[in-house]
C-alpha cells in the first residue's frame, strides 16, 4: 500500500488533471451555447478545486471501499464472498458491486488509491450538477431560476459532504445516476416519451448496482412523480416497466448475494439505517444548538422556509411535499435537499426581493433591479460559504470535512505493515481505523464499517465498542473497555493530539502516553509526532 504515501506528486497531478478536464468541458458547453450549464460547471469546479487544494488527504474514509476493490483485483475479478481485515472474521461483501469494479479497474491500471479517493469524487460530483440543472428546469418557472438552483446545489454542504469526500468513489456516481434518473423520470410521466421509457430502467438498474439508499430515494421519487404527473393505468405501467427493468439488470448481483449470504443480509443492513421517520430526527438535529452560531445554516434554512411559504401560498404543493416525504423516508438529510434547494431558490429569487420591495416601498422597476441584486449578493454569499465548508471551515452545524488520516498516520501504518506479524490483530483508536486494514493489511478487531451487513445487533455492538475505546484517555480506560467487550488485541494504535471519532474532532490527552509508559501491560513499540503503536504484553 505504499502508493498511498505518494501524496506530493498526486496532490499536484490531480489538481492539474481536474482543471484541464474541467476547462475542456466548460469550453465545450460555452461554445455550444449552454451558458447556464457552463456557469454551473464553473461553480462546481471551483468548489471541487477548493476541496483538492485544502485536502492533501481525502476527507473521511474510503479504506473499506478500496479494500473491496483490491480484493476484487486479487481474485481476478471474481465476486468476493467476504472482505478481510474489518473485524476478525471480515465482513460480508453484499454491497452493490458496480462502483467497486470500476475502482478495481482503476487500481489494476496503476492509478494510486489516493488519487482515486481524492479526484474521482470531485470530478463526478461536479458533473452531477448538470443533470440537476435540467431536473430543476422541470419544476421551476424559468431556466434562469433553474441555473440559480443548480449553482446553489453545487455549493450546498448537505449535498457536498458525502459526495466530495473519499466515500464519493461510490456515492458520487450514485448521486449522478440518481439526478439523471430523476430528470428522466419527470419526462417519463410528464411527456411520456419513448426514450425516457428506455433510459429510466437502465438508470434504475445501474443505481441498484451502485448504492441501495440512493435506489430507495429513486423509487420513492418515481412514485411521487407518478401521483403528480400521470395517475393512470398507463402511468402505472410505465412505473412497473422501470421497476421491473431495473430489477432485471440488477438481478445477477441480487441472486448472487442471496445465494451466498441469504436474504437476511439486506434486512440487516436496512435495520442499521434508522427506518421510516429517522430523517425527521436528523433534520431537527441540524436545527440544534449550533444553529444560532452558524450563519450558513441560518441562510439555507431561512431561504428554505421562505420558499415553502411561497409554494404553499401559490398552491403549488409538490416540491414541499417531496421535501417532507424525503425527510420522513430517508435518514440522510442530503436527499431532502434535492427538492429543498429548488424550494429555497424561490425563497431567494422571489420572496426576498418582495420583502425588500415592501419594506422599502420600491416601484416595479426598482423591484426587478432589487431582485437581481439580492439574488446576486446572496448567491455570492452561499458560494463563499460553500467554499469555506469544503476547505474544512465549520461554517454550518455540519462538522468541517476532516481527513481521517494524515502523513503521520501513513508513516505509522507503513511501519506496522513492515514490522508487525501478518496475523497481528489491532485495536485502533479513532477514525484512522477505517483506513487501517487497507493501508497495513492487518486486522482490526473493533470497527462498525461493513458490519451492517451482518445484523443490527452486531453493528451496534461494534459501534458501542468503537466509541467507548476511542473516547478513552488513559491506559486503564483502554484496558477496561477492551476487556468488557471481550477483545484480545496484539497491538493498539493510538493517535496523539487531535483526531476524529465518527468525523467529530477530539484531542487525545497527554495522560494517555504517560499512563501507557507506567503500565506493565503495554510497551510503546513505535512513535511519531502523531501516533503511538503499542504492543500488548499481557493478554486482554
Amino acid at each position: 500500500m505504499s502508493n498511498i504515501e505518494r501524496d506530493d506528486d498526486e496532490y499536484t497531478g490531480s489538481m492539474e488533471y481536474l482543471l484541464e478536464k474541467s476547462y475542456e468541458l466548460f469550453e465545450t458547453t460555452l461554445f455550444r451555447g449552454d451558458r447556464k450549464v457552463a456557469l454551473v460547471l464553473t461553480t462546481a469546479v471551483f468548489i471541487g478545486s477548493t476541496y483538492l487544494l485544502t485536502h492533501r488527504y481525502p476527507a473521511y474514509g474510503a479504506g473499506l471501499f478500496l479494500k473491496i476493490s483490491e480484493t476484487i483485483v486479487s481474485g481476478n475479478y471474481a465476486f468476493p464472498a467476504r472482505v478481510a481485515g474489518y473485524t476478525r472474521n471480515g465482513v460480508p461483501f453484499a454491497y452493490p458491486p458496480l462502483a467497486f469494479y470500476v475502482n478495481a479497474v482503476l487500481l489494476d491500471l496503476g492509478v494510486s488509491p489516493l488519487r482515486i479517493a481524492r479526484v474521482l469524487p470531485a470530478m463526478v460530483t461536479s458533473i452531477a450538477f448538470v443533470p440537476y440543472f435540467y431536473l430543476a428546469r422541470e419544476f421551476l418557472p424559468s431556466s434562469g431560476k433553474a441555473g440559480v438552483a443548480a449553482i446553489i446545489a453545487a455549493v450546498t454542504p448537505m449535498l457536498l459532504q458525502w459526495h466530495l469526500s473519499a466515500g464519493g468513489i461510490v456515492r458520487a456516481p450514485a448521486f449522478f445516476l440518481l439526478l439523471s434518473g430523476l430528470y428522466v423520470g419527470v419526462r417519463l410521466f410528464r411527456y411520456r416519451t419513448r426514450l425516457s421509457l428506455t433510459v429510466a430502467p437502465v438508470l434504475f438498474g445501474l443505481l441498484l448496482l451502485t448504492h441501495p439508499t440512493y435506489s430507495t430515494f429513486f423509487a420513492a421519487s418515481y412514485v411521487l412523480f407518478f401521483l403528480r404527473e400521470q395517475r393512470s393505468l398507463d402511468g402505472l405501467g410505465r412505473g412497473l416497466v422501470v421497476a421491473g427493468g431495473g430489477l432485471l439488470i440488477a438481478s445477477p448481483w441480487i441472486l448472487r448475494v442471496v445465494s451466498t449470504h441469504g436474504l437476511d443480509v439486506f434486512t440487516s443492513a436496512a435495520g442499521t439505517h434508522g427506518g421510516l421517520g429517522a430523517g425527521v430526527t436528523v433534520f431537527l438535529d441540524r436545527l440544534g444548538d449550533p444553529f444560532v452560531a452558524t450563519p450558513a445554516t441560518v441562510v439555507w434554512y431561512v431561504l428554505l422556509l421562505l420558499g415553502i411559504y411561497a409554494f404553499v401560498r401559490r398552491e403549488r404543493y409538490f416540491l414541499p411535499l417531496w421535501f417532507v416525504a424525503s425527510v420522513f423516508l430517508m435518514d440522510e438529510i442530503r436527499f431532502a435537499f434535492i427538492p429543498g434547494v429548488m424550494i429555497l431558490t424561490i425563497g431567494l429569487t422571489d420572496v426576498l426581493p418582495a420583502i425588500y420591495a415592501r419594506l422599502s416601498g420600491s416601484g416595479s422597476k426598482r423591484t426587478a433591479a432589487s431582485q437581481i441584486a439580492i439574488t446576486a449578493v446572496v448567491l455570492c454569499l452561499l458560494v463563499s460559504l460553500g467554499g469555506l465548508f469544503v476547505a474544512g471551515q465549520s461554517v454550518t452545524n455540519h462538522d468541517a470535512m476532516p481527513a481521517f488520516i494524515d502523513h503521520e498516520d501513513t508513516t505509522a501504518m507503513s511501519w506496522v505493515q513492515a514490522e508487525t506479524p501478518s496475523d497481528a490483530e489491532f485495536v485502533v483508536v479513532g477514525d484512522a481505523a477505517e483506513w487501517f486494514p487497507y493501508v497495513t493489511d492487518r486486522t482490526i478487531l473493533v470497527g462498525p464499517w461493513g458490519v451492517e451487513w451482518r445484523t443490527p445487533t452486531a453493528y451496534q455492538r461494534q459501534m458501542d465498542a468503537y466509541r467507548g475505546i476511542s473516547d478513552c484517555d488513559t491506559a486503564r480506560c483502554l484496558t477496561h473497555t477492551i476487556r468488557s467487550h471481550g477483545y484480545r488485541p496484539s497491538y493498539l494504535y493510538i493517535p496523539k493530539g487531535e483526531y476524529t471519532v465518527r468525523g467529530i474532532s477530539t484531542v487525545q490527552s497527554d495522560r494517555m502516553r504517560r499512563s501507557l509508559e507506567r503500565s506493565n501491560r503495554y510497551q510503546i513499540s513505535y512513535e511519531n509526532p502523531g501516533v503511538l503503536v503499542v504492543r500488548v504484553r499481557a493478554p486482554e
